[in-house]
């Protein structure tokens, strides 16, 4: 989530392996997370990180490390900044591309962002997702909000070869991954992992947490 902390936490996630840092722009009634995500959200609200100081901080992180950054958000917040001038701004803040959760994928086509693909997406909808997602899918694992889950979903392996079945694209499974194991187990079936509430709460005890939590992910998936 962006905030002060957030260049100090890429920069720890970086250096445990990841190769990409999502970092959340807060929105006040995010439907898509779970109760970690919602209260990094709040909190971040609660220290005046509005669209302008998330840009800030996407901006130094950028300056502070190699990998992709990829701003995750909801539509209203680019519907109350501008959608155009959003992308704009993101981009030369430092944006790789964008995930903008609750926009279905014909919305906004001209807005190229990271599409998501999850359990109840129709083939039409996969295809189509496919064919304008920026760089990679994301393969939402469950039909529900963010959080980690005991066990990881059986409904990713059949959405993951539904989806290959169109495209090509790198398949990234996300949402219900939190540990070692399940991302293991996700990425025999995916080609990675994003893990978004258990870093939050390995990023809650520090920077050295999280790359040490980064870095048992990343042993997983070798």
């Amino acid at each position: 989530m962006a905030g002060p902390e957030t260049r100090d936490l890429a920069r720890a996630a970086e250096a445990g392996g990841a190769d990409l840092v999502e970092i959340g722009f807060p929105f006040s009634d995010p439907l898509a997370d779970g109760p970690v995500v919602r209260r990094a959200a709040e909190r971040a609200l609660a220290a005046g990180m509005g669209t302008r100081s998330c840009l800030d901080c996407l901006r130094a992180v950028r300056d502070a490390v190699r990998v992709p950054l990829v701003p995750m958000t909801y539509a209203s917040l680019l519907e109350a900044y501008g959608w155009e001038r959003f992308a704009a701004d993101a981009r030369e803040a430092g944006a790789a591309s964008l995930i903008v959760a609750d926009i279905p994928v014909d919305v906004h086509p001209e807005l190229r962002r990271v599409q998501l693909v999850a359990p109840t997406s129709t083939d039409e909808r996969i295809a189509l997702a496919a064919e304008s997602t920026d760089g990679w899918l994301y393969v939402v694992t469950v039909a529900g909000t963010t959080g980690a889950r005991s066990e990881l979903s059986p409904a990713l392996a059949p959405l993951v070869r539904r989806t290959r079945a169109f495209t090509k694209t790198p398949l990234y499974a996300g949402f219900g991954i939190s540990t070692p194991d399940q991302a293991a187990a996700a990425g025999e079936l995916a080609d990675g992992v994003v893990v978004g509430s258990a870093a939050l709460v390995a990023a809650e005890e520090g920077a050295g947490a999280l790359e040490r939590f980064v870095a048992q992910l990343r042993a997983a998936l070798a």
